[in-house]
């Protein structure tokens, strides 16, 4: 598959895609492996943001659904973020690679707080920019903030690593007949309630023309590839 090819984008990771093997947590040789992969792209000249999701310490969903209050589980699970955000940053700056975390939720003896012109001046300088924390308050997922932090920036493209090689029209590990698309329109994701991101970041990036790249994250090697403009995937774009 051919697909444009971009300058600046905005790589979402969910915190499970941080367990390698593990059932919960941080595996620091998973971390290192994508960090790999990361400065592989930067390499090839990409500049790049990230957002990781909690899910491998914390998820507010499933807390609330087990009796939290919603925005307290919500705060946790910001926090979360801000964790695997700085071991992302460790994993990557022990490759040589210059990055900053910038977190919705002020905590300045860890990291910065989220300023744009701040972090333009960071990407300008060849730095990788982690934004933690979601967009700071609750009942907003990790897929929203990351869809207002490429919005923000003004990048190209927004990728999504998932556990599958793009999107198909049913979930490929129940159903052996599913089909996968090579792109489609978001306005197709929102109807058929794909469940590409969560329908609060499609229609952001519907709106700001943002492509959404989803593809597979736990292939070895894949995510340089797919940065790169290579590998498989599904692209997500205003149809004419």
């Amino acid at each position: 598959m051919t697909r444009p090819s971009f300058q600046r984008v905005l790589l979402k990771l969910s915190g499970e895609a941080l367990m390698g093997p593990n059932q919960f947590g941080i595996d620091p040789d998973t971390v290192a492996s994508l960090a790999a992969e990361v400065k592989a792209a930067k390499d090839e000249g990409l500049e790049i943001c990230l957002v990781i999701g909690g899910g491998n310490i914390f998820r507010g969903m499933a807390g609330a659904a087990k009796g939290m209050d919603r925005a307290q589980a919500d705060y946790m699970g910001m926090l979360a973020t801000v964790m695997n955000a700085l071991a992302m940053q460790n994993a990557l700056e022990q490759m040589g690679v210059e990055t900053r975390v910038q977190s919705a939720i002020k905590m300045d003896q860890v990291c910065e707080p989220v300023i744009r012109r701040r972090a333009e001046r960071h990407l300008n300088k060849g730095r990788v920019v982690i934004f933690a924390a979601g967009v700071g308050s609750p009942y907003f997922t990790t897929d929203t903030g990351a869809a207002l932090r490429a919005a923000e920036m003004k990048c190209s493209a927004l990728f999504k690593g998932t556990s599958v090689d793009g999107i198909y029209d049913s979930d490929p590990k129940k159903n052996p007949d599913a089909r996968r698309y090579e792109g489609l329109g978001f306005d197709k994701v929102l109807a058929d309630d794909l469940k590409v991101m969560d329908a609060a970041a499609v229609a952001l990036c519907r709106d700001n023309n943002i492509p959404i790249v989803v593809f597979n994250i736990r292939q070895p090697g894949n995510l340089a590839e797919v940065l790169a403009g290579r590998g498989t995937a599904t692209i997500v774009t205003n149809e004419e």
